[in-house]
């Protein structure tokens, strides 16, 4: 490469809920819904401390905050269902989002999907990117251990073949912060519904609109 253009990561590793797609309201009136139809209410301050978290984990917590009688995979199915439904109907992509996602795609550089959901909602979303986007796809029913475990990170990065510490990590929540700096990859903390709070290893941004691939590793230089 050219010594005058800026340098790009090897890879670009996403995290899908309320990163690249604004699905955490899905999710969100997903939990109100189950809740309510086993005689429970659900709030908001209870659903925004299951964003970032390993489903199992999620329905774990519902289970033990309400009256849901389900197993802790019958939740998790029923919330699944539920998200990819809405998901058929309409894909809400984040704000710069879909325009980095093209970019890097067109430069070349790999790109995977690291998500806590299923594999059931990522391929609902990716199926509607063009063939390769992403060369690789770790979702949370794949992995032994979940987000903040660095598993997640550390298996798109060896899927790839890339040395965590020259990709860039984007992340929404703490729990996902903490998995991409835990492998040591280089992070982006994109909040969105739920606060990010300062984590070493991590750069905050407001928002993806209008960061361009060129901007990406140069963050870190700051």
């Amino acid at each position: 490469m050219p010594q005058d253009l800026p340098p790009l990561p090897a890879a670009v590793l996403w995290d899908m809920d309320g990163t690249l797609v604004d699905t955490e309201p899905y999710w969100i009136g997903a939990e109100y819904d189950v809740v309510a139809e086993h005689g429970g209410q659900w709030s908001d301050e209870l659903a925004h401390q299951l964003v970032g978290n390993p489903l199992r984990v999620s329905a774990q917590f519902i289970i033990a905050n309400s009256p849901v009688t389900l197993t802790p995979d019958e939740l998790v199915d029923a919330l699944l269902a539920r998200v990819v439904a809405r998901v058929a109907e309409h894909i809400p992509y984040r704000p710069g989002a879909r325009e980095l996602l093209e970019e890097l795609h067109e430069l070349g550089v790999p790109c995977a999907l690291v998500t806590m959901s299923w594999q059931s909602l990522a391929q609902a979303v990716t199926a509607t990117l063009p063939p390769g986007v992403f060369q690789a796809v770790v979702t949370g029913d794949v992995v032994t251990h979940g987000k903040p475990h660095p598993e997640p990170y550390l298996a798109a990065c060896a899927a790839l073949d890339a040395d965590p510490t020259q990709c860039v990590a984007i992340e929404d929540s703490a729990t996902g912060v903490r998995s991409a700096v835990a492998a040591g990859v280089p992070t982006l903390a994109v909040p969105h519904v739920v606060a990010v709070p300062d984590i070493p290893g991590a750069v905050h941004l407001d928002s993806l609109e209008g960061v361009r691939a060129a901007d990406l590793m140069a963050a870190f230089r700051r």
